[in-house]
């Protein structure tokens, strides 16, 4: 079985494996790639009965292996969790020929990864992401971490897997609205690097939406080259890596301000369009790009503006703790058109916007 290869300078080089069918050969293949003498399988309530108790017992058949199951959704990323997964590997005896295997979303990946950073100074890491976003995103280029009071994400370490495995075909138990929220994720890819995948996902809305599987595949396998390049080049985001949180600045405070009611990819989405059209705005963007994306997100079943009762003040405030900031300034990974980043005077890759120019972009109604 061969992979996407992701090659972070300074870290081991694996592969992420796109193929459907690849979890029920998962035990096989963690004995070649994550060889351990335990695993501990991370999982959330939701994909527990699913996913993860079948690959859990298929580990604990050939070894040693246990189960660790956190509440689904957001809030299971925090210090608590953490601490208790931690706690829970250390009554389970696993030392450093340890292995974690995050088997759920990003929510698990994140956390379970973090976990694996910081247990006993790091232990081997194995993504097995079951949801779109995730396989798309999020189980790709060694970001984990946790959330805090102050912000989402902002205690993390970067801690690459040995391997992540990609199955389509566990999307089939994915309800749509998550399905949707990891086509957001797909459309940023398009929307940052490669003109092209935009419009290949605009032809095929209609059959991603369906859940076909081969337009699905090569979905999931086109958006994590895009991403493998990009962490490639830059593992620990010290420059073009930031954009790939094109869309985020503004997300992750939505996410903040509506305590994490909404969806990621949803918030996604809503970001997306928000930065673009604050970038048109500024110069940095060409013009007709936040319409584009805002016609594509809508047939794809996402969001394309703020609740309406959302606080546009609020929302930049959050964005204060944003980690592109600088000098307690939020700044933002904009598109100079479809497939093309704007870059900054200075060559960098995020740039500051007018707060009016955001103000405007949040209060923005497609029915206005």
């Amino acid at each position: 079985m061969t992979g996407v290869p992701v090659r972070p300078p300074g870290a081991a080089p694996y592969e992420v494996l796109v193929e459907a069918g690849a979890l029920d050969g998962l035990p096989a293949l963690l004995r070649e790639r994550a060889p351990a003498a335990h695993y501990a399988v991370v999982t959330d309530g939701n994909v527990a009965p699913l996913h993860a108790a079948g690959v859990h017992a298929a580990l604990a058949a050939a070894g040693s292996a246990s189960l660790h199951v956190v509440p689904p959704g957001e809030t299971s990323k925090s210090r608590a969790r953490w601490a208790e997964l931690t706690d829970a590997l250390l009554a389970a005896g696993m030392g450093r020929d340890g292995c974690v295997v995050a088997v759920g979303g990003g929510v698990v990946g994140d956390l379970a990864g973090f976990v694996a950073a910081t247990y006993l100074r790091g232990v081997p890491l194995v993504q097995v992401p079951t949801s779109l976003l995730a396989m798309v995103d999020a189980s790709v280029g060694g970001k984990t971490g946790i959330d805090v009071p102050a912000g989402k994400n902002l205690v993390g370490a970067f801690h690459q897997p040995r391997v992540v495995v990609a199955d389509p075909v566990v999307l089939r138990t994915l309800p749509l609205e998550e399905l949707c929220g990891g086509l957001a994720e797909a459309v940023k890819h398009g929307l940052i690097a490669d003109a092209a995948y935009l419009g290949t996902i605009e032809a095929a809305a209609d059959d991603l939406l369906a859940g076909h599987a081969g337009a699905l595949e090569a979905l999931v396998r086109r958006s994590v080259e895009l991403k493998a390049a990009v962490v490639g080049r830059d593992p620990l985001e010290a420059g073009e890596r930031a954009i790939l949180n094109a869309g985020h600045t503004i997300a992750h405070a939505l996410e903040q301000v509506t305590d994490y009611r909404m969806a990621h990819g949803a918030a996604v989405a809503v970001g997306l369009v928000v930065e673009a059209r604050a970038g048109q705005a500024a110069g940095h963007t060409e013009p007709g790009t936040a319409d584009r994306l805002a016609r594509l997100l809508t047939r794809l079943g996402l969001p394309v503006a703020p609740p309406a009762d959302t606080d546009p003040g609020a929302v930049l405030a959050a964005t204060a703790t944003d980690k592109k900031g600088r000098g307690g300034r939020a700044r933002y990974a904009l598109p100079a058109a479809p497939g093309r980043m704007a870059r900054a005077a200075d060559g960098g890759w995020t740039l500051e916007v007018a707060e009016n120019h955001l103000q405007t972009a949040l209060k923005w109604r497609a029915d206005a």
